[in-house]
This record gives structure tokens, sequence and C-alpha cells, in this order.
């Protein structure tokens, strides 16, 4: 994960969200160890979308899978998130994994200030940018 890659993966973010759902988002891009390398708000966002983008982005770098599915995981296995030990964990779904062209974990991204579908939805969208990216 570079910077240039976490800025173009922002800008994306920013105008699907202004053109699909126009309202306002947080964008939170980390590296494979789930340390923020971008970061983008737009006017508007919720400011606890801010903290929520970051963790949806850590937890899917961390945990090496999207938040949605980590949140089947719990509830499948009846076990809260504080069973891993570690208290920026989120289920919270709109954090999604990004991988190389030979599948390895590059970074993740995280979405937060709308529905968790659409949330999500945008994250799943940057994987494909980033997957293209290289």
């Amino acid at each position: 994960m570079n910077i240039a890659l976490g800025r173009t993966l922002i800008d994306a973010a920013i105008a699907m969200a202004e053109k699909d759902y126009g309202r306002p988002i947080c964008v939170a891009v980390c590296d494979r160890y789930g340390f923020l390398t971008a970061y983008g708000t737009m006017d508007g966002a919720p400011v606890r979308s801010i903290k929520l983008s970051q963790g949806k982005a850590y937890s899917a770098a961390r945990m090496g899978v999207d938040t949605h599915v980590f949140l089947e995981r719990l509830h499948r296995e009846n076990i809260p998130a504080s069973y891993f030990c570690d208290d920026q964990l989120t289920a919270l779904p709109g954090g999604a994994v990004l991988r190389d062209t030979s599948g390895a974990i590059i970074g993740a991204v995280g979405i937060s200030g709308l529905a968790p579908n659409e949330d999500t939805a945008i994250a799943h969208a940057l994987v494909a940018l980033a997957a293209k990216a290289g």
C-alpha cells in the first residue's frame, strides 16, 4: 500500500458517495498491518464516522477478512469481538481487505457514514479498483 493508491481509493470512494448516495462519508485506507496510510472526510460526514471508518479498515486488515464476514463469524461462533484481545476491532460492515494480483493482502479500506450495505458496496468497489491498480 502506498499513498498514491490510498489517494486514488479515497477519491473514488468520495465520488461514489456523491454520485450514488448524495451523502457524505469518511474513508480510511490502511496497510496490511492495519496502520492508517490515507484518510479522507467529506464535509458534513458524521463525526462518529471518523473513528468507525478507521476501525473498519484496521479490523479488515488485522483479521484478514471483510468486516461483514468477521461479524458473521462472531454470530456463528457466539463470541464477542473482545475474544481476540484487541479493543480496536469492530465487526461493523464497511471494511474490506485489499489484495494484490497474487492474492496477498496489501491493506484494507473502511467506509462509514451511510447505511451498512451502502458502506459495504463502496468498500467492495474499492477492492476491485485496487486489484486493477496492481
